[in-house]
């Protein structure tokens, strides 16, 4: 073939020529129906020696398909770029959905409009499904993936779920496994920061601290923050000093509020571990950035993103999918801090 053969588009019927086959021969190895393993090794060599490149756009008009599947971050913006579980997350998916030659969508709700705005994104039929992390009881944005029949996965389990399938962690057992494990430690007044209790994985952690302090419990050393947050951390525990200034254990609901706790601890004069133990839960990179290092719960961020990403696209190939959730193990990961 002359270069001036090469520089105009190849077709479907230039590698049938090429191959010895027919069109829909060629049609059908392009589409993932199946034909004789000679015939699909020359249907690939025809289509390298020709230079033929799928018209992807037409293929997908025609399945009606857009390729595509959204990732829904509902989170400000600022802690999109600050909490490096959304980022291990979203990397996870992007995984899954590459290998099945899918594009990944990334969209932040952080307001109303925002939420106003992606909702529409998803009614006008721009992606095939959906990943959502993050969401809040009573989200408009899981109404409208319920109401479309939209293909989704959620990593976390909102109480108003429904039929949606999600994967997730056992934050009540992950928390209440770490308490007592600070517990063990001799502290005797023990505080949490608890963070994001307006969803899930906030409310569980919260819960699993209160079960493993039993009769201990004390409402006045949890110290209520609004985000997972390095910043809340610090409002936290200067919090939780002022209610009680002996306290000698502290549960941060996830390590960047933890590595907060930690700085305000410093300002304040208190020594860690000797005075106060602190653990937190992610073991994110900020477990192994903070000094000391942190005593935490491993969440497999990549691994939840990945799975998620796997049971969108079992429900896009038409497969049947379970719609309770998917439980990833969360070990303890035992560090100085504590």
């Amino acid at each position: 073939m002359t270069p001036r053969e090469r520089s105009s588009r190849a077709t479907v019927h230039d590698v049938a020529a090429a191959a010895g086959v027919s069109r829909g021969t060629v049609s059908r190895v392009l589409n993932g129906g199946y034909v004789s393993p000679d015939s699909r090794a020359a249907i690939e060599a025809a289509i390298s020696s020709v230079g033929y490149v799928p018209n992807t756009a037409a293929r997908n008009l025609v399945r009606r398909r857009t390729q595509a599947v959204a990732f829904l971050a509902h989170e400000p913006h600022s802690l999109f770029l600050e909490d490096p579980n959304i980022g291990n997350v979203m990397l996870g998916a992007n995984e899954a959905l590459s290998l099945a030659d899918y594009q990944m969508v990334c969209l932040v709700i952080d307001s109303a409009r925002d939420t106003a705005r992606v909702s529409r994104y998803l009614a006008g039929g721009f992606v095939d499904g959906a990943i959502i992390v993050s969401a809040r009881a009573n989200d408009p944005i899981t109404e409208v993936i319920t109401r479309l029949g939209l293909p989704a996965a959620f990593v976390g389990h909102p109480p108003d779920l429904r039929d949606v399938p999600y994967v997730g962690i056992d934050n009540v057992s992950s928390a209440r496994g770490i308490t007592e494990r600070l517990m063990a430690t001799g502290r005797r007044r023990i505080g949490m920061i608890a963070a994001a209790v307006d969803r899930d994985s906030g409310i569980d952690r919260l819960e699993g601290f209160r079960q493993a302090l039993g009769d201990r419990f004390d409402h006045r050393l949890v110290a209520e923050v609004p985000l997972y947050e390095f910043a809340a951390g610090i409002s936290g525990m200067d919090e939780l000093l002022r209610r009680e200034p002996e306290i000698d254990g502290v549960f941060a609901a996830s390590d960047a509020v933890a590595a907060g706790a930690l700085e305000a601890l410093k300002a304040a004069g208190r020594v860690v571990p000797t005075d106060v133990g602190v653990v937190g839960f992610d073991d994110s990179s900020w477990a192994r950035r903070v000094r000391p290092a942190l005593s935490t719960v491993h969440q497999p961020a990549a691994g939840l993103g990945r799975r998620a990403g796997e049971v969108v696209l079992a429900q896009l190939r038409g497969e049947s999918v379970e719609h309770g959730g998917i439980l990833l193990e969360t070990p303890i990961v035992w560090r100085d801090s504590a």
